[in-house]
């Protein structure tokens, strides 16, 4: 079974918090909305150092970030290292435009509400 909130549930919240709307509204998982909230206090973290703050396998964080990524939530640029190769940095979508996507996604989604109560009967 997903731990992946959805409409449903933020409406019958009384008093959801940030990452539950965050998680209800782009549709992802409870761990990934940490891992959005944790990216904003640790911006340009590696999968490596988000493993640890999170305490979760690394492969685990890696999937979380390409969901953000995906959903417009992270963003990753490469590094190089002085002693060759490179490592990936990641940085979350600075809140105030994450609030801007949820408000427009929250918008979105209460038109079509209102578009359905509105054309429900018309067909008869």
């Amino acid at each position: 079974m997903s731990d992946t909130p959805n409409m449903g549930d933020l409406i019958e919240t009384d008093d959801p918090s940030f990452q539950r709307v965050l998680a209800c509204v782009f549709g992802v998982q409870d761990h990934e909305s940490r891992t959005y909230l944790t990216l904003l206090e640790n911006p340009g973290s590696t999968v490596a150092e988000l493993a640890d703050i999170l305490e979760r396998d690394r492969s685990n964080v890696n999937r979380s970030l390409t969901t953000l990524m995906e959903k417009n939530l992270a963003d990753r640029e490469r590094r190089l290292l002085d002693p060759g190769g490179y490592v990936y940095q990641y940085t979350g979508t600075p809140l105030p435009e994450a609030k801007e996507m949820l408000h427009a996604a929250l918008d979105e989604w209460v038109e079509q509400v209102h578009g359905s109560i509105e054309e429900y009967g018309r067909e008869e």
